[in-house]
């Protein structure tokens, strides 16, 4: 579970998280909703400790990651291209992860072909270094570095942004058959409101980053209400 708790971050006068109390149950797929400046990534960011918040507490299956990095065993997260090593290729950088996480080479590869159709063709076994790929395929290696490792937390912030629509289908497969095979607590944020809505179980509306709406999503249920929410604005 990722508790929250009074949970408050602010840019000079400018409010980016405000969050008086959150619970993110396991085996969640939580969507992040709303429009830009809501917070989506400054509440990601402080999750893995890369922004301090001015007050409050999170915690991730009752670690602070601010106190300990043992979090870190059990999370896998992409946020942008800032997490990627750019001077390797795809390849060498999948190895890399291999090596500083205890995986063998061989099931490295073995745990890669799980990505095949996501990667289209495109990643694996290419000559290029990441800082040459098309802003696309550098997406889908940070979500394949930030899943392939197993986590039961997965965090990803508009992972749909530069895919084409083929790799945005392929994506939501990824997402959801994960999700059903492992049981993992997955966090995505995304502007693409329809195919939040297409994965989410639990749907979380962000304004000025305080919490407007925390909605379960059955079958699409929330649909009319946060089209309608956008649609005013």
């Amino acid at each position: 579970m990722i508790s929250i708790s009074n949970l408050k971050k602010q840019f000079g006068e400018t409010i980016a998280c405000d969050i008086p109390s959150l619970a993110i149950n396991d085996g969640d797929i939580l969507g992040l909703v709303g429009n830009n400046g809501a917070g989506k990534t400054t509440l990601f960011r402080i999750m893995l400790d890369l922004l301090k918040p001015d007050n409050g507490q999170l915690t991730i299956n009752g670690i602070n990651p601010a106190e300990s990095e043992d979090w870190k065993q059990t999370t896998g997260a992409y946020l942008d291209d800032g997490f990627l090593i750019d001077y390797l290729t795809p390849d060498e950088y999948f190895a890399f992860l291999g090596k500083i996480s205890g995986i063998s080479q061989q099931e490295m590869l073995s745990r890669l072909t799980y990505f095949e159709k996501f990667a289209g063709g495109e990643v694996f076994g290419q000559k290029k270094l990441i800082r040459n790929l098309s802003a696309g395929n550098k997406q889908k290696v940070g979500i394949i570095s930030a899943m392939v490792s197993h986590p039961q937390v997965v965090i990803l912030d508009e992972p749909f942004n530069f895919l084409d629509p083929s790799s945005q289908n392929h994506l939501k497969s990824l997402i959801t058959d994960y999700h059903a095979e492992t049981g993992a607590t997955i966090l995505i944020s995304s502007h693409n409101l329809q195919h939040t809505i297409d994965i989410s179980t639990r749907i979380t509306l962000l304004e000025s980053g305080r919490i407007l709406k925390d909605l379960p999503n059955d079958s699409g249920s929330c649909k009319e209400e946060l089209t309608n929410y956008f649609d005013e604005k």
